[in-house]
């Protein structure tokens, strides 16, 4: 009896990198091993030097399909020595993890994303010619005027529990039409696995909705609130004593640190770091308790009982986790070494 196996991997796109799959049919009894395709068409090859090779790292049943059938995520390499491609991030967050693992990094991404109605390329829930009402009854909101896409986030959320995905939460967010949900608590390389494989099943599923699904950090323009990924991390250290909670945050606005973390923070962060809704300016530092117009927030609980972890507000929705976890691994284990 055959099986499918849906190989998944990271492109070459710009600004912002896609998900990409094949499929591949195997007998029963087979497992996936590596596999290829043609790099020219992903903007990761030339014509005369196409093939680019999978190499699966991470495999989880497929909820879409279901029965035996699996989806498997994979690592890019080059042909010739089976190095890691150029656009292959995730390496770069198995290497942070290999020096740093002593600390237990863990790490809890909040992936906000907006649903966009493909005949008036506008959020669901803004009518074709105008806006809604202003912000305020859509953040965790109920009702049919308030929440649109409810359906396909909830099969997105058991999609997710069913593959054995990290999921720990969704809701809705502050713009009409945007949601949220959350990966974590997880390893540097885990929270990357399952994020990316959580977004294709977000964008599959999208598809039977006939509605698109948009990173973009700031989809509209003026009083609305952009899309991040808010970025929880501790380590050990960090979970016990509130000095090295302290100690990370003072590493990350060390000299040169924030302008490096930006860079690798996704598309679009001028637009949506402004200093309003709920965001600190991009050209700026600051870190404080229960603070969300901060780049980094320290919760209040973990100020009261003096251990947890911090929250980066920077990243945007379209960051790649991979690079988001390899950068707080680096920066903030290195610092409590």
């Amino acid at each position: 009896m055959a099986y499918q196996a849906e190989y998944l991997w990271i492109d070459g796109s710009e600004p912002t990198r896609e998900i990409r799959g094949k499929t591949k049919i195997l007998a029963d009894g087979d497992t996936p091993g590596i596999w290829g395709y043609d790099g020219s068409s992903t903007n990761q090859a030339t014509g005369d030097n196409s093939d680019v090779v999978l190499s699966p790292v991470f495999q989880c049943p497929d909820p879409i399909r279901g029965g035996n059938n699996i989806l498997v995520l994979c690592e890019t390499l080059l042909t010739g020595d089976m190095s890691p491609h150029p656009t292959n991030t995730r390496a770069a967050a198995a290497a942070a993890l290999a020096q740093y693992g002593d600390q237990e990094p863990i790490f809890g991404l909040e992936q906000e994303y907006t649903l966009i109605n493909p005949a008036t390329g506008w959020p669901a829930g803004f009518p074709p010619n105008g806006f809604p009402a202003p912000q305020g009854p859509y953040y965790c909101g109920v009702g049919s005027l308030k929440i649109h896409g409810r359906d396909l986030i909830e099969r997105h959320t058991q999609a997710c529990i069913d593959a054995g995905l990290a999921i720990s939460g969704t809701n809705a967010e502050v713009m009409p039409g945007q949601w949220e949900f959350q990966i974590g608590p997880v390893d540097t390389v885990t929270v990357g696995d399952h994020m990316w494989v959580a977004r294709y099943l977000l964008y599959r599923l999208a598809e039977d909705y006939e509605v698109e699904v948009s990173i973009e950090a700031k989809p509209m323009k003026g009083d609305w609130n952009g899309a991040g990924m808010h970025t929880n991390f501790s380590t050990k250290a960090m979970r016990e004593n509130y000095d090295a909670i302290i100690a990370a945050c003072e590493a990350m606005g060390a000299e040169g640190v924030p302008e490096r973390h930006l860079a690798g923070y996704g598309i679009g962060i001028e637009d949506r770091l402004t200093g309003a809704h709920e965001t600190q300016r991009f050209d700026q530092f600051s870190y404080g308790v229960s603070d969300r117009g901060a780049s980094i927030r320290i919760p209040w609980q973990v100020a009261k009982e003096g251990k947890g972890y911090i929250e980066d507000r920077r990243p945007n929705a379209n960051a790649d986790p991979y690079i988001l976890s390899t950068l707080l691994t680096n920066t903030i284990c290195s610092a409590l070494a």
